[in-house]
């Protein structure tokens, strides 16, 4: 199973788009998926359901701190590299789905839906744009980190 069939799976069991994504790596990041699924929920609908960055390129980009990033402040290069990956991530993710945005990827506007979290149906998995957004931000993340 590819990362993005692995993100698929994970967000028809109910996790939200960062958790899907980023559970998608557990095994190479060394947790287990509900260990991962905890670092990564406060990303999802786009930061606690704020709507800003979508959840999935939120996951996508955990998962590259994770694998590539630094923990040297000092680490200049080490910095430079990892926004330079993150760029290039984040510019596929916008051009196989238009935006970074949560909101703009739903259609919404701004302050708009913000209650409680949707009841997942089959009707919410065919209405929403989240599959595919989480399938492309994991084979975009397998793609440059394994």
């Amino acid at each position: 199973m590819n990362r993005s069939d692995k993100a698929e799976e994970l967000f028809r069991k109910g996790y939200n788009c960062s958790q899907s994504v980023f559970a998608a790596f557990a095994d190479v990041l060394g947790m287990s998926v509900e260990e991962a699924a905890k670092i990564a929920s406060p990303f999802g609908a786009g930061f606690g359901k704020l709507r800003e960055v979508c959840g999935a390129v939120s996951g996508m980009t955990l998962a590259a701190g994770y694998l590539k990033g630094y923990d040297d402040p000092a680490d200049y290069e080490g910095k430079k590299e990892l926004y330079k990956l993150i760029q290039k991530m984040c510019a596929e993710f916008k051009a196989a789905e238009g935006t970074l945005i949560c909101r703009e990827l739903l259609g919404l506007k701004e302050g708009e839906d913000l209650a409680e979290p949707s009841v997942r149906t089959e009707e919410y998995y065919r209405s929403r744009p989240c599959i595919g957004a989480c399938r492309t931000a994991a084979g975009i993340a397998e793609k440059h980190l394994l």
